[in-house]
């Protein structure tokens, strides 16, 4: 048998033939699982940072809702002092006269404080004290997603960091 012949260089060219597609597919398989080890790992990592992200979310709810609660605790005692007159809510009106100058005085008309007050009725003085109220919840709200917000930005922007 000669190296020649033509059935030991078909054998030849089989074998090694065959060693490459073998050692090919044996690679493909070995990168395959190379990356479903990573995926599992960053799969991991995601769950993680997201459990991390709902949980801030989830404390920025709960402080909305103390907050919250904690307002309607002042608004309710407020509006009781309303009701029950401890709490008188006055505006400054023109007085329909011209003030009168005392002899003693020597103050410039424009310094006095010769201005008159008028007290606002209970229930207009509520109403209006709730659009503030009403305003101020939704500062709350605001600043609460605005809290959630820059969280979830500075943990999605240390995903690189350690």
């Amino acid at each position: 048998m000669s190296l020649f012949n033509p059935w030991v260089l078909l054998g030849i060219v089989l074998a090694v033939l065959g060693a490459g597609t073998g050692g090919y597919l044996k690679g493909g398989a070995d990168e395959f699982d190379r990356q479903q080890l990573e995926i599992a790992r960053l799969n991991e990592e995601a769950r993680v940072k997201e459990q991390a992200l709902v949980t801030a979310v989830q404390n920025q709810a709960i402080q909305l809702v103390k907050a919250n609660n904690n307002a309607k605790t002042v608004i309710q005692k407020r509006n009781s002092d309303i009701d029950s007159g401890a709490l008188r809510l006055r505006i400054p009106v023109k007085t329909p006269s011209c003030p009168t100058l005392s002899a003693t005085s020597d103050a410039p008309i424009a310094e006095r404080s010769d201005r008159g007050t008028a007290e606002i009725q209970p229930e207009v003085a509520k109403t209006i004290l709730a659009i503030g109220d009403e305003a101020d919840t939704t500062v709350r709200k605001l600043n609460a997603c605005l809290a959630i917000y820059n969280q979830v930005r500075e943990m999605i922007n240390q995903k690189g960091k350690p």
